[in-house]
């Protein structure tokens, strides 16, 4: 009997977590996919993830909050009860963007204080790290597991209103290069894809989005925004067999943006 193959995908029901998942199933991989969404969003989400779902592809959706102890050990439950014997989760996308935009500057209201950077940094970047342990912990980590996330030139880029999402960004770097070093033993592979200025919701929450929208299609040599589905194409790309020696870096899918 042929084992199936698993991707795990947190924050999968829109922006870059839902063309992942779109792309994966494309290539043969059944999908969990932990979201958090409200309930007016939910016919309009199950109809899309109806249309992932084939006569050869599972996708199991948890609407949950990803980021509460509680409810990850309910889920990591769930889906040892979905795997079949002998299959593990191969790939595990965090795709996460529950981040406060305030500023620093007291001149439009509330300004950015020590709790909105520590749920910003628990959400978006330390959650892969919990997340990883848990799957490690109950046993259902491959043998050569893909752990892959999304950063942003923000990392070390100081942009008015992200400085939460900054820091948040630089610290799913660090985490992500030392689950590579110290995790290796156990055949992870870790890496983060930054991609570059992508239109999605999250992205039209940041201060000056449309601005930043007109200088990124400025500086690509391409003169075009970073589509969801070129994150896409990586995330399957690091999947595969080939891709097995990668780890531990940061890879910019940005078309050259970056470079000016």
């Amino acid at each position: 009997m042929r084992l199936k193959k698993w991707a795990l995908i947190l924050g999968g029901s829109k922006g870059l977590g839902l063309a992942t998942a779109k792309k994966l199933a494309k290539h043969g991989y059944s999908l969990v996919v932990i979201h958090r969404d409200r309930k007016t969003d939910m016919p309009v989400i199950e109809n899309i993830f109806n249309s992932i779902r084939t006569a050869t592809t599972e996708l199991h959706a948890f609407n949950s909050d990803v980021i509460n102890p509680d409810k990850r050990q309910e889920v990591i439950q769930k889906i040892r009860g979905i795997l079949g014997e002998g299959e593990h989760i191969h790939v595990l996308v965090h795709s996460i963007a529950k981040g406060n935009l305030k500023t620093m500057l007291p001149l439009t209201g509330s300004i950015l204080e020590h709790q909105d950077f520590a749920l910003t940094l628990n959400a978006m970047a330390i959650s892969l790290y919990d997340w990883v342990q848990a799957i490690i912990k109950a046993g259902i980590n491959d043998g050569d597991m893909r752990v892959i996330s999304f950063t942003s030139e923000g990392s070390s880029k100081a942009i008015p209103g992200y400085a939460a999402v900054s820091a948040a960004k630089a610290t799913l770097e660090a985490i992500t290069r030392n689950m590579a070093l110290e995790l290796a033993p156990l055949g992870i592979k870790a890496n983060c894809i930054q991609a570059g200025v992508t239109e999605t919701e999250s992205f039209a929450l940041i201060p000056n989005s449309q601005q930043i929208k007109k200088q990124a299609q400025k500086r690509n040599p391409f003169n075009r925004l970073t589509a969801p589905e070129d994150v896409a194409n990586v995330v399957y790309l690091l999947s595969r067999e080939e891709a097995r020696w990668i780890t531990g870096s940061i890879l910019k899918v940005d078309g050259g943006e970056s470079l000016c």
